[in-house]
């Protein structure tokens, strides 16, 4: 195994507290959001974290495998990460929905490159078995 890079960020206080990256570019407070799901626009949460987190990461795999899929350009492509925060009879758990937008390929093709990517994607490994993951290859009306 070779190690490309690492990063840190530090909480403090939890759920109603701050997280902060060593070199300081993540520096936010961590606040949950209403029963709306919706937070006050000035903090952010875990989950609101992640999704922003597991989007990105989606969308470097999808480059990644469009190259070995015989797609040079993915055009105006995107990832929406939609991360459920749940409760049920066990405890606390988290659920991720992965919504696809691939403007250059045809529905085979897009779903051909999204299960590829969901093999390689460094957050798909970390949550395989563990949530449940749903990925949808959206359509432009």
């Amino acid at each position: 195994m070779k190690t490309i890079f690492k990063t840190e960020a530090t909480n403090t206080g939890g759920r109603a507290g701050h997280v902060k990256s060593d070199d300081g570019a993540v520096d936010l407070d961590i606040k949950m959001p209403g029963a709306d799901g919706k937070t006050d626009g000035k903090s952010t949460n875990p989950e609101q974290l992640f999704a922003a987190a597991y989007s990105t990461c989606f969308a470097g795999a999808l480059q990644a495998v469009a190259k070995e899929h015989g797609v040079d350009d993915l055009g105006d492509f995107s990832v929406t990460a939609i991360i459920g925060f749940n409760k049920d009879e066990d405890g606390f758990f988290i659920d991720a929905t992965l919504d696809c937008l691939l403007p250059t390929v045809d529905k085979e093709k897009g779903e051909d490159l999204i299960n590829a990517a969901h093999e390689i994607c460094p957050y798909s490994k970390a949550t395989r078995d563990n949530i449940t993951v749903e990925l949808n290859l959206m359509v432009e009306a």
